[in-house]
């Protein structure tokens, strides 16, 4: 029950690891992506390298080799600086357990090479853009990005992303591969539930099981025009004055999403972005500005900055037209009536969703919400958003809310609610029946720990690993140290 995968983990180190690590990258070995072979002497390592032609390269500030990775003494400590100026607790980070960490993603890396794995330049390159994007963003210019990063120059800085972002894609995709097909049947549930000791089992939090019927106001005709000629008028004043659309964004667009990056996004067709917005945006040529169109969330314009194959660069203004007040009362007296409906007796909770309801996302299954966690309709009140949790947390068994004023997080009009938990579960030790989707959870990811270890033992005894002698005392959770 204690084990869990903690590749999430590792993957988190190979960011905060290469972006200092490569601040001297001229004066050591390459340390992210495909170093130089090298050589170890016999008082170092006792197994013969399968890598043959080797380079023989200084070994001083080397801590391990793993395939064709080599690890530097500084990689380790630079880590643990990054993880401490990340705000990540260190309290039971040992250096030991970041060089095992650092080790696995290698093997990862390198045994993807060995299967053709491939990350293509384009992949690559994309995710540096994107990070670029974002530091340029949080910290105000590239100047001051190359300044906090001690960079000579942007060529440099994109050439370090890159070297980072590959052996990152690498290791991800190589344990993608290895869990992908694990499956877990009911039975292999049960047999794993039944292997936990009864005083042993888990105890789940109280959780709410929480229904609602939504009424989201419509706007006028003459408000949705009032927005539509607003951004005209920006299309009009950027395609005839020049002016920046990144400026117009972040003062006029209402997307929190984006407001602040100058309404950047970076996007495919899998992006989870509604309909509508994709359409347009890869209807666009590179450097075209759309027309006014509408989504659920309001009006947009739509300005490609760069095209990639099949990654747009984008930036979008977002402008909602203003509700009326008197929409908004028209809305709360309507759910006022439909909560009267169903305290009466007229129709069930479930059938006003149904019937009145403007969520399409709740309405078909009762109003019942789903926990975007795991997409169960369980949540468990110490997990819970505190927004939802506020709204929720005075409400008692078999009432229903009055009617709650919500303003949309993701930009769109605001709207009026009614709520109800039409379940409470109190904290309880694990039961096999009620809490079968938690126990299918755990059980999937002991298998796939189970997976990720033998793999790792198979590995790592078929390929070439040195630890340095200062680091043979470790306790890894791995073999790396052969016999």
């Amino acid at each position: 029950m204690n084990k869990v995968i903690k590749t999430s983990f590792s993957l988190s180190i190979l960011l905060l690891t290469g972006i200092v690590s490569a601040q001297e990258s001229d004066k050591l070995p390459d340390t992210q992506v495909e170093p130089q072979e090298v050589i170890v002497e016999e008082s170092m390592i006792t197994k013969n390298d399968s890598v043959n032609n080797f380079e023989r390269i200084k070994l001083d500030g080397i801590a391990a080799v793993v395939g064709d990775y080599v690890i530097l003494e500084s990689d380790i400590e630079k880590t643990l600086i990054d993880l401490k100026s990340q705000g990540a607790s260190t309290a039971d980070v040992t250096r030991c357990g970041l060089l095992g960490k650092l080790m696995e993603d290698r093997l990862y890396a390198h045994q993807a090479v060995q299967d053709s794995i491939l990350v293509s330049d384009d992949e690559v390159n994309s995710q540096g853009d994107r990070q670029l994007q974002q530091l340029v963003s949080q910290i105000g210019s590239m100047e001051k990005v190359l300044r906090y990063y001690k960079k000579d120059d942007e060529a440099s800085f994109r050439e370090d992303l890159y070297k980072i972002n590959k052996l990152r894609m690498l290791s991800e995709k190589m344990q993608n591969k290895i869990v992908s097909e694990i499956e877990i049947t009911p039975e292999e549930v049960r047999q794993f539930f039944n292997k936990i000791p009864e005083d042993e089992r888990p105890v789940f939090g109280a959780e709410l099981e929480i229904a609602q019927i939504v009424k989201e106001p419509k706007a006028t005709d003459e408000e949705k025009q009032k927005v539509i000629d607003k951004l005209n008028g920006i299309k009009a004043d950027i395609e005839e004055n020049d002016a920046s659309f990144s400026v117009k964004a972040i003062l006029y667009s209402q997307d929190p999403g984006s407001k602040s990056k100058g309404g950047f996004y970076s996007m495919t067709r899998e992006t989870p972005f509604v309909k509508e917005f994709k359409d347009v945006a890869f209807s666009l040529r590179e450097g075209e500005i759309s027309d006014p169109f509408e989504t659920p969330f309001g009006f947009h314009i739509i300005f490609v900055e760069k095209i990639r194959g099949q990654e747009l660069d984008l930036r979008h203004i977002l402008i909602s037209p203003e509700i009326s007040q008197k929409e908004l009362d028209n809305a709360r007296k309507e759910l006022d009536s439909i909560r009267q409906g169903v305290l009466d007796g007229k129709f069930t909770f479930a059938a006003a969703a149904l019937n009145f309801s403007d969520e399409k996302e709740t309405k078909f299954d009762g109003g019942l919400l789903r926990n975007p966690q795991d997409y169960s309709s369980r949540f468990e009140l110490t997990k819970m958003e505190p927004s939802l949790y506020n709204q929720v947390r005075d409400i008692k068994d078999n009432e229903i809310s009055k009617p709650i004023l919500e303003n949309d997080p993701r930009g769109g009009g605001p709207k009026y609610k009614i709520m109800k938990i039409t379940n409470r579960y109190d904290e309880h030790v694990a039961n096999f029946a009620k809490d079968y989707i938690k126990i299918q959870e755990l059980a999937l990811r002991e298998k796939q720990y189970n997976a990720i270890k033998k793999w790792m033992d198979d590995h790592i005894e078929d390929t070439y690993v040195s630890v340095n002698a200062g680091n043979k005392d470790c306790d890894f959770a791995n073999n790396w140290i052969k016999d």
